[in-house]
């Protein structure tokens, strides 16, 4: 099998790439710190008078973080499926393909790829929908295919999620999609802007690959054996040594 040419990462590869180590990070350093803060509230000076004025705010962290927890990890996995396909790492079974001629190949890569597009776009409509009234924009018309957006629609830019507090900072959302009611917890369009955002990258990265494979610069949408045969190589002459 021909292996794949190696990528040259651009700056918004290494943007996006950042991105998804400083979710990562975010996710590690909330879950120790929580963990931390359950294994405190089990010991006695917890409860003491001197240690009142940390004891809330601490608890309010451990409240929320979890919440935070699970927002970080939707995006993490949305945004990063999208990274995956840019760089070539979706895992897939490639039996079939190895028995094919290099024409067959590339049809049955196109087919497979082609598919890809269609229901990358069926997501994308449905997570447009369910995102747009929680922002206060118009969710599209049609079952399947768009066919332009509602005249009318429930505007829900007042929903909240459960525990994550609002600073003040961000306040200023509420004029715009509040009636100018200030938000208890953060609004739901903020945390659920993973959906369109991480599809949308995902479409694109799709239709990338399926260009790569029509101008020959790709031979296939999975990871090839490469890195396989890169680690035996790497254990065959960590064993001479």
């Amino acid at each position: 099998m021909n292996a794949q040419p190696l990528l040259k990462i651009n700056l918004g590869d290494r943007i996006e790439r950042n991105f998804i180590a400083l979710l990562l990070g975010l996710m590690t350093m909330i879950t120790f710190t929580n963990v931390v803060i359950r294994k405190l509230q089990e010991m006695d000076f917890w409860r003491s008078d001197w240690f009142e004025p940390w004891a809330e705010p601490l608890s309010t962290f451990g409240l929320q973080s979890l919440e935070t927890t699970v927002f970080l990890f939707a995006w993490l996995g949305i945004v990063g499926t999208a990274y995956m396909v840019r760089i070539n790492a979706q895992l897939g079974v490639d039996v079939a393909l190895n028995y094919m001629s290099p024409t067959w190949r590339k049809v049955a890569t196109l087919f497979a790829i082609s598919a890809c597009i269609l229901y990358t776009l069926l997501l994308l409509k449905g997570s447009w929908d369910y995102w747009a009234p929680f922002a206060n924009l118009p969710p599209t018309e049609g079952r399947i295919i768009p066919e332009g957006f509602k005249a009318r629609y429930l505007s829900q830019g007042y929903y909240e999620v459960n525990d994550i507090v609002m600073p003040n900072w961000g306040q200023f959302l509420s004029d715009w999609f509040n009636d100018g009611e200030e938000y208890e917890k953060i609004p739901r369009f903020i945390p659920y802007f993973a959906l369109p955002l991480g599809i949308t990258m995902l479409l694109w990265r799709y239709l990338r690959v399926a260009s790569d494979i029509v101008r020959g610069k790709a031979n296939m949408i999975i990871a090839s054996h490469e890195a396989e045969d890169l680690v035996d190589q790497a254990a065959a002459q960590a064993d001479k040594d």
